[in-house]
């Protein structure tokens, strides 16, 4: 996993279990898919416990004892499983691949995925015969239905999910007439009972083949304005591995988080577009390669392969469920080494992080963009949490335009679910300069105050380190007043800007008067000392613009104690003009 990423406990996959076409004899075993990695990472909580594989679907007693029209039921419904294709299933396993049957029972619980449409093909009757299109293009190559995730740990109510798979060794996994519908049938769904959405979005994007609707070209299709709809309104999470090109991406785009493997490939057009455009020839692989969408921040969460896809997806999606009553949590006394004495040393956030919320909560999103904040979705004593923390170890915490973008989307998602927000304070401001005014900053940055403005769920802040200026103000949700409490620890500093950029500029004349050399360093670290001394924690709280300077071992209990009488709000208006 790239550096800085949140590990997670994975399970071995378990074996196939499609089931084969109706015959004369018994069901033949489908090939199973490539075995998992080792697991990694921290122990796993209750939610990564290991689950049963759901059985092969029996036979309903011996064939000749049926009537004739559930015989063509049975043997419809067998050209819908994986055990009707070896050839394809073994060319997707020989790629390192799963398929998408494979991952939806890997992600749902055992026996509890509902299937939708299964019985559809491809809109092609026009140029193909019937038996063709029922044997090659099952369910018009996309899987639909509805599971449940983590009931175990989470309640059966809590844990239905939709779950869509495109079928990429259905017609590449494109999407034609049928899994459009297919789709908008379970959109509405999800948006009617409130059931969040996973997308397994592998594919290539528009169908051209299907012929046997009278079209033209297809821009009425209501699938994307229907699956845009449902940000904010429920959690959507999406899936890539492999190719992930055209439509399929724009679906994935409107995701809410998007986890991806390293060997995916996600772009607006594949090879044959781009090429088509005039734009050179390129393989899939040079397209939108998964390090490169995770740098750009297009992708959230960076993984190995599909099976810790789906583990992640699994925990990702717990957090969005709800409390839960069992917990683990570290030394607490462990918080006060984790700062260097020394005030101008670094240190690991993430690991300050990770000793503050629940033992292997944490799943941290776009590690690998916006280094300058590190944001985090994990739980406090059971209840989920959104955290926000600045990354000393990144331009000393400064927030630049792309730290800024993450910061202000990351509440917005918080915001849209009901998380509260947990603020991890340690900047020395907004990053200066002419080389960051030229990517806008000034409009990047000030989406954390507007973002802030309209939350409806409590911030509660924790000052580490540094609070200088309007970057600890926005980080504070707007203002050290803004959040429902604020605290620090005792090595809290604070300033309307850093402490020796205020010295430069507030005490110019002394320091001009002063010989060059080590007389003025010497006025300098004096006059730097005495303004550290006066933005000291303790003198913040008297004059109450913070509520507490606490103990950091006492962290994790003061905030669970404030989050304890903490309301979210009922969802206003939502709306406001974003700054970017």
């Amino acid at each position: 996993m790239a550096e800085g990423e949140v590990l997670f406990s994975l399970r071995r996959l378990g074996e196939s279990r499609a089931v084969a076409p109706v015959s004369d004899g018994p069901p033949a075993a489908s090939q199973g898919p490539p075995p998992a990695k080792p697991p990694a990472g921290p122990p796993a909580e209750p939610l990564a416990e290991p689950r049963a594989a759901p059985p092969a679907v029996p036979a309903a007693g011996p064939t000749a004892a049926l009537r004739d029209d559930l015989l063509e039921l049975r043997s419809r419904q067998a050209f819908t499983l994986d055990a009707s294709r070896p050839e394809a299933v073994a060319k997707r396993h020989a790629l390192g691949l799963r398929t998408a049957r494979e991952n939806i029972a890997d992600l749902c619980d055992a026996g509890s995925f509902v299937e939708y449409g299964a019985l559809a093909f491809a809109a092609q009757r026009s140029r193909r015969s019937l038996d063709d299109l029922v044997r090659n293009t099952p369910a018009d190559g996309m899987v639909t239905g509805i599971g449940s995730v983590n009931a175990a740990a989470i309640g059966a109510e809590r844990s239905r999910a939709v779950v869509m798979a495109y079928d990429a060794t259905v017609l590449a996994g494109t999407q034609g007439t049928r899994n459009h519908q297919k789709t908008d049938r379970m959109l509405g769904i999800a948006l009617a009972q409130k059931l969040p959405v996973v997308l397994f979005a592998e594919g290539g994007g528009g169908r051209p083949g299907d012929v046997d609707m009278p079209i033209v070209a297809g821009l009425h299709v209501p699938t994307f304005a229907s699956f845009a709809r449902l940000s904010g309104r429920v959690p959507v999470l999406g899936i890539a591995a492999g190719r992930c090109f055209a439509g399929n991406a724009a679906l994935l785009g409107c995701c809410d988080t998007i986890i991806a493997t390293r060997s995916s490939s996600i772009g607006m057009g594949g090879p044959a577009m781009v090429e088509g455009g005039g734009l050179g020839r390129f393989r899939p692989e040079e397209i939108g390669p998964g390090e490169s969408q995770s740098r750009s921040g297009v992708v959230d969460i960076l993984v190995e392969d599909e099976a810790e896809a789906v583990a992640v997806a699994r925990r990702y999606l717990s957090l969005f469920q709800g409390r839960i009553d069992r917990w683990q949590e570290g030394d607490p006394a462990a918080l006060r080494e984790l700062l260097p004495a020394n005030r101008l040393r670094v240190y690991a956030v993430r690991t300050v992080v990770e000793a503050i919320v629940d033992l292997g909560s944490a799943v941290e999103l776009r590690a690998g963009f916006g280094a300058g904040v590190v944001t985090a979705l994990a739980r406090i004593e059971g209840r989920p949490v959104g955290v926000l923390a600045s990354n000393p170890a990144h331009l000393g915490g400064a927030i630049d335009a792309d730290a800024a973008d993450k910061a202000a989307r990351f509440m917005q998602l918080c915001d849209a679910h009901g998380l509260p927000i947990v603020s991890l304070i340690d900047t020395p401001g907004f990053m200066v300069g002419p080389e960051i005014e030229t990517r806008g900053q000034v409009r990047h940055v000030s989406r954390m105050f507007i973002v802030a403005a309209q939350l409806r769920v409590p911030v509660v802040a924790v000052v580490l380190r540094k609070a200088y200026g309007l970057g600890a103000m926005a980080m504070g949700a707007g203002g050290m007043h803004a959040p429902l409490a604020t605290a620090s620890w005792p090595s809290g500093e604070f300033g309307a800007m850093g402490l020796e950029g205020a010295v430069e500029l507030g005490f110019r004349k002394e320091l001009e008067a002063t010989p060059a050399g080590a007389e003025r360093d010497a006025v300098r670290a004096r006059l730097v000392e005495a303004q550290y001394a006066k933005g000291k924690a303790l003198n913040m709280a008297a004059t109450l613009e913070i509520d507490a300077v606490i103990d950091p071992a006492e962290t994790r209990s003061w905030l669970a104690a404030v989050l304890g009488s903490a309301k979210v709000a009922e969802p206003g208006l939502g709306r406001f003009i974003d700054a970017w």
